[in-house]
């Protein structure tokens, strides 16, 4: 009978199932390893030594940790109610949280939500304002603004029943191509395309009354310059946008331009500008007018005369000036050549420039009466002192010459005045001094900015004395080595018109409100420079000037007795820096009547050709110019005869 099997102990592998039993160790199990114990002091095999380590890389990786007590207790089996409590409070809580954001969105941060979403699609623009008109000394325009209408279509309200009748007419009336004025009004969905600019009211009128849906019509403001004005080169222009960019226009431009309006329009998905009814954030304000010195008619008969002169001399370019006196006021300036503001693309900064300005030129013998009125009014001389006067004077390494050579004489200061004496002129100067003769020239205005604060305005060149070398003192007295622009010679001479005080030159009589308000501009700076007498000597020896014995005779005008002098310099030739080539400089600086004067003109020629003394370039120029103003301004002929001066030493015998 055979003996049955123990069950095998399931605590143990091998196990007998005896508690405490150990299974039968085979030998490769009881084998140590080479030169090594074992446990218990038992030996492994060689063959274990070598495999232990792999089996040591093979092992299994340890267990993750333990999930935390209450998830172990919440999703150990057997307890379904905990994890489906468990979840639905998760639930619940995003639920909740998602609840609290939406009322955060929609209820308490509605408004700033709602706002920033607005402004994702509305855009504030600017509104165009009426910009101020520059006008003459009479309200007659320079400058003015005109509105129009930039005419649109909204392809989203144009009625299908009068789509055709629309293009029609937008073609018509606009004079467009028929094929792309359809494509505009069938873009949809496309709210604002813009058809035609610059429309006149009138005619978007029109074009409202037949009331087709879908049309409308933006309000701008076109600048209109009135042709021939001949006041270009001082009023200048404005850009595409409407701001000033030369001349007046951009002198005055905050006064000019007013504060443009705002408004608030939707921005379409094609980045379109959709106009909102109502939705005006701010009024434009117009600009105001600027009110010139200026008389329109001597300014356009001025520009006029100043062309055809230079035309005819074939001179590089010119200027003009007509000026009041006792008030400093300008009421002409012209300059050649000059271009049209309502056409800058066929000009360029040569022509925008006033020269009048901002070109400088040696004044040549202008410059002489500071130099004599400096003399008389220091007292070193006196109109009736008389000089040996000859042809040439060596001072230092240079020569110096009269104009023409009439040997020596013996002229009076009247007659050195008259007679244009280089010579004559340098004697009086080593008289007056390098310094006291700077000093007057400053007074005069000369070296400075003439108080116009116009746009490339150029103070010229007058050097301090104390740098001035050997033959700078002659020079200097008779124009040379010194450059001025034409408004500070007009005022030099304005300067002895007016008695001797200088009244700073102004060309901007004030501005006008948009209620018609006048506010004139403050009064200009006045300085007296020399004394009435002799301010009223050296218009005695200016009005000999355009006498028979004189270098001007064809300045005279009937009836008026007139005063004034010549000028011819030397211009330095750009390429070689030197007077070689140059060519020369005319000009006549004077004023009339004589005995009372009321008006100041300066005529300045650039390298006129053939002519280019200053009698005979600029002198018959200055003579149409003055008494076209002296007619316009209504100034009476003179009724008294100009006194006798004496010019030579032989007259009295002497």
């Amino acid at each position: 009978m055979s003996t049955p099997r123990r069950p095998r102990d399931p605590r143990r592998p091998g196990g007998t199932g005896k508690s405490g039993s150990r299974p039968a160790r085979t030998p490769a199990q009881g084998a140590a390893p080479r030169g090594g114990a074992r446990s218990g002091g038992e030996r492994r095999s060689p063959r274990e030594a070598r495999t232990a380590p792999t089996e040591r890389r093979r092992r299994a990786p340890a267990p993750p940790p333990p999930p935390p007590p209450l998830l172990r207790r919440t999703f150990q089996r057997g307890a379904p109610g905990k994890r489906i409590r468990f979840g639905g409070a998760l639930i619940l809580a995003v639920l909740v949280l998602f609840a609290g954001r939406l009322v955060q969105i929609q209820g308490v941060e509605a408004e700033q939500y709602a706002e920033a979403a607005s402004e994702l699609r509305l855009q504030t623009i600017d509104i165009p304002t009426l910009r101020g008109a520059i006008t003459d000394s009479d309200g007659d325009p320079f400058a003015l603004s005109m509105e129009v209408r930039t005419v649109f279509v909204d392809p989203e309200e144009v009625r299908e029943d009068q789509r055709d009748e629309l293009v029609d007419e937008l073609v018509t009336r606009f004079d467009l191509d028929e094929e792309e004025v359809a494509a505009q009004v069938d873009a949809r969905p496309s709210r604002y395309q813009v058809v035609a600019r610059g429309v006149a009211p009138g005619d978007w009128q029109e074009l409202r009354d037949l009331e087709l849906r879908g049309v409308g019509a933006d309000v701008g403001y076109e600048r209109v310059y009135p042709e021939e004005t001949g006041a270009a080169d001082l009023v200048g222009f404005v850009g595409n946008e409407g701001h000033g960019l030369e001349g007046l226009e951009a002198y005055m431009n905050t006064t000019l331009a007013g504060e443009a309006g705002k408004r608030q329009v939707e921005v379409g998905v094609d980045g379109t500008q959709i106009p909102m009814a109502g939705g005006l954030v701010k009024d434009p304000v117009p600009g105001q007018d600027v009110r010139l010195t200026l008389d329109r008619d001597v300014q356009w008969y001025v520009a006029q005369t100043l062309a055809s002169r230079v035309e005819e001399l074939e001179a590089d370019g010119g200027s003009a000036i007509v000026m009041v006196p006792d008030t400093g006021e300008i009421i002409a300036m012209a300059d050649y050549p000059t271009y049209s503001p309502s056409d800058i693309s066929s000009s360029g900064p040569e022509q925008w420039s006033n020269g009048a300005v901002a070109e400088t030129f040696e004044p040549g013998s202008t410059n002489k009466v500071i130099t004599v009125g400096a003399a008389l009014e220091e007292g070193l001389t006196t109109p009736e002192t008389v000089y040996t006067v000859p042809y040439a004077l060596d001072y230092y390494d240079q020569t110096f010459r009269n104009s023409s050579n009439t040997g020596t004489q013996r002229l009076t200061v009247n007659g050195i005045m008259a007679q244009s004496s280089n010579v004559g002129t340098i004697k009086v100067a080593d008289q007056v001094g390098a310094g006291v003769l700077h000093r007057y020239m400053t007074e005069f205005g000369l070296g400075q900015p003439t108080g116009l604060a116009l746009p490339g305005e150029e103070t010229g060149v007058l050097s301090d004395p104390e740098d001035w070398w050997g033959t700078q003192l002659p020079s200097v007295s008779i124009g040379h080595s010194v450059t001025v622009n034409a408004a500070q010679m007009a005022s030099v001479y304005a300067t002895v018109a007016n008695g001797g005080v200088r009244v700073e030159p102004r060309v901007v009589a004030g501005t006008v409100d948009t209620e018609g308000e006048f506010s004139p501009a403050e009064d200009a700076p006045r300085t007296r420079v020399v004394s009435e007498e002799t301010a009223a000597s050296l218009a005695l020896m200016l009005e000999a000037v355009t006498s028979d014995e004189g270098t001007a005779p064809q300045a005279r005008i009937d009836g008026y007795r007139v005063a004034g002098k010549t000028g011819t310099a030397n211009r330095v030739n750009p390429e070689t820096g030197s007077y070689d080539g140059g060519g020369y400089t005319s000009t006549f600086a004077g004023f009339a009547p004589a005995d009372a004067p009321e008006v100041v003109v300066q005529v300045v020629l650039h390298n006129p050709q053939g002519t280019y003394y200053g009698g005979e370039a600029a002198g018959p120029a200055f003579n149409d110019i003055m008494s076209f103003a002296l007619k316009t301004l209504k100034v009476p002929p003179t009724d008294t005869d100009p006194p006798a001066i004496r010019l030579f030493e032989e007259e009295d015998g002497g």
